[in-house]
């Protein structure tokens, strides 16, 4: 039989208790024992006879024994000795007690701020970004972001959660953006996927969520597994939350489409859009620079804005309508149109979808003519009949498969693409299936090898691209992807003939590097992916703006001769180039200047939303930048 409890076990088993609620109640007791011995003491003095000083009432006791335990002092020696032994005894009770607080003062301090480097206190925050996840994706993130905000004027917040070091996450921020403006980057430690680590970045008050997948790992389960415990935190918030985030898998679309149910969540499928983009990059120069000027809020933007003075007008008319901005499409009753017939009517309550530096920029220039100089337009000139081509893939990673499908869709018939990697043919047609216009030529062989090069009679294909392998480090990527390039440009030095070459970085940094092989475009693939994810952060609408853009179907962006549009050789405005292009039912957004192609200062000649105003001379080889049906 198991012995009682001692009166000193029970003692010590609620003092423990008692101890484990914190510091709060050991001041407390500190008070209470500080009390109880000033009050025992006055006692004391008082009751015993020849103790207290004489003339001296409870009054004056009470305050010297007091203050004595308060601040202790050198007291007056030539008060009555009992007396000196007890201020002695309050001296030295108070001294104790003192050191006992500082202590619990100094153990709770040091507490506080190890709970603040481990960035565990909670933030009390609302209309702020949440961003769930930590990878080189998130500095590009945060300084798009800090970009969009810098016209707000009470500042912004970003707050982070994700399992890292808060200070290493805030020294890595700090090194390489530096100064984040008027908006506050608070960064914090815990489980995305845990939901009391959730409530940490108060994301029930969020203006947007942020879910970013880790670089190692199932990265689709992860997002899948951090969006439930936010849709299905028990603290969650009756409105809808506004959830970015990417996933690999398309299979995986369908998982966040459940979850999606309540909420708006829009899922960027990372190596679709990748094709996609790379796809058409390739067979149009500059391409990527485009996209990258209307993803990036460093420039100018897509906006939504409703404009009722347009209303009952059309579409077509709408175009000339903003000075500095320009409409390239209609939001009607929740659908996005881009480049809809010119004759489309705008209705009240319809938004006009424009590209501008800001939101607070798309204003009417209230002119009632335009100054249209109808002598230098030109009819639109006839080409030839597209002919067969020969394409040529250097390598293979998760975006090849619809690159290769989407290829089909542009090339003439009896065209062919020869894909060089390290992947077996059958694999290859496996993963691709059939087509229509194309016939698929495979060669398996290392990229890099120079020998395999100028075998491949490289100089006789129209376009080449060079993807990066994503089973490797993204340095180590793009570093055998320089090698390709460097090999690719004295190939083409070497030879006359002129072929494109499109190439996939996966580090912007590296972008600057791959420069010195003068290729006509690089698909920087996560620093894209990252823009728009940015973008849907701000704006949710704009999801079905890109995947229009990006699809093969419906309106795209093309680079067309100037020659088509306008007369070359003298001052023209850009009235003129727009009014050129409504003619054929298209939309002009821009133009690209050929002799600044190796220019970045000058954005490698691509100009977006230029004022329409302002008068430009071009040159024959020049490019109107148009969104078109083909």
């Amino acid at each position: 039989m198991a012995s009682r409890p001692t009166i000193k076990e029970r003692w010590d088993y609620w003092f423990d208790n008692a101890l484990a609620h914190g510091p709060l109640v050991i001041i407390g007791w500190l008070a209470l024992g500080t009390g109880a011995l000033v009050i025992l003491a006055t006692v004391i003095s008082l009751i015993i006879p020849g103790v207290k000083p004489e003339s001296s009432g409870f009054k004056e006791v009470f305050w010297d024994v007091l203050f004595q335990a308060l601040t202790p002092n050198p007291f007056d020696v030539t008060a009555p000795l009992p007396f000196l032994l007890i201020i002695l005894v309050v001296t030295l009770g108070s001294l104790l007690m003192v050191s006992i607080l500082i202590g619990t003062l100094t153990a709770g301090i040091e507490e506080r701020l190890d709970a603040l480097r481990r960035g565990r206190s909670k933030v009390l925050e609302s209309d702020h970004t949440v961003i769930l996840g930590w990878s080189h994706q998130v500095f590009t993130i945060i300084s798009e972001i800090v970009i969009a905000n810098e016209n707000r004027k009470g500042g912004a917040v970003i707050a982070i959660l994700a399992d890292q070091d808060k200070v290493e996450m805030e020294n890595a921020i700090r090194h390489r953006l530096g100064h984040t403006k008027n908006t506050r980057v608070i960064c914090r430690s815990g489980f995305p996927i845990d939901p009391t680590d959730l409530e940490i970045i108060s994301p029930h008050t969020a203006r947007a969520v942020i879910i970013l997948p880790p670089e190692e790992g199932d990265a689709d389960s992860y997002v899948i597994k951090t969006a439930l415990a936010l849709t299905n935190n028990p603290k969650r918030r009756a409105e809808p939350y506004r959830i970015v985030t990417q996933v690999n898998s398309a299979k995986n679309l369908d998982a966040i489409r459940m979850i999606s149910a309540k909420d708006d969540i829009h899922t960027v499928l990372t190596g679709d859009v990748i094709a996609r983009v790379t796809t058409q990059t390739s067979r149009q120069s500059g391409l990527s620079i485009i996209y990258t000027e209307l993803l990036n809020f460093d420039g100018d933007e897509i906006y939504f804005q409703e404009e009722p003075t347009l209303s009952g007008k059309q579409f077509g008319d709408a175009l000339f309508a903003y000075e500095d901005s320009s409409v390239i499409g209609l939001f009607q009753s929740g659908i996005v149109k881009l480049n809809p017939p010119m004759d489309t009517r705008i209705f009240p309550g319809n938004q006009i979808i424009a590209i501008s530096e800001d939101d607070d920029t798309i204003k009417l220039s209230g002119l009632t003519h335009h100054p249209i100089q109808t002598e230098l337009l030109r009819a639109s000139a006839s080409h030839a009949p597209a002919t067969p081509e020969k394409n040529l893939i250097l390598g293979w990673n998760d975006s090849a498969a619809t690159i290769v499908t989407d290829l089909d869709h542009y090339v003439a018939k009896g065209s062919s693409l020869t894909i060089v990697a390290n992947e077996t043919f059958e694999d290859t047609v496996k993963v691709c299936g059939k087509f229509k216009n194309q016939k698929l030529i495979f060669r398996p062989g290392d990229t890099t090898d120079r020998h395999l090069l100028n075998d491949l009679n490289i100089a006789g294909y129209g376009h080449v691209i060079v993807l990066a392998d994503t089973n490797l480090a993204p340095q180590e990527a793009d570093a055998r992807t320089l090698i390709t390039l460097l090999h690719l440009r004295d190939i083409s030095e070497k030879d006359a003939t002129p072929f494109s070459i499109v190439s996939e970085m996966l580090d912007l940094r590296n972008r600057e590097l791959a420069e010195v092989a003068r290729v006509d475009d690089f698909i920087v693939s996560d620093h894209l992916i990252s823009l728009m994810l940015s973008q849907l952060s701000e704006n949710g609408n704009l999801y079905d703006v890109f995947a229009d853009l990006f699809d093969p179907e419906g309106s795209e962006i093309y680079l067309k001769p100037v020659t088509d549009y306008v007369t070359v050789g003298q001052p023209v405005n850009f009235y003129t180039v727009i009014e050129a292009a409504r003619r054929r039912g298209e939309v002009a957004i821009g133009y690209r200047i050929i002799s600044q192609l190796r220019d970045p200062a000058k954005a490698y000649g691509v100009r977006t939303n230029p004022k329409k105003s302002e008068e430009v001379v071009f040159a024959s080889e020049d490019k109107v930048i148009v969104l078109a049906e083909n």
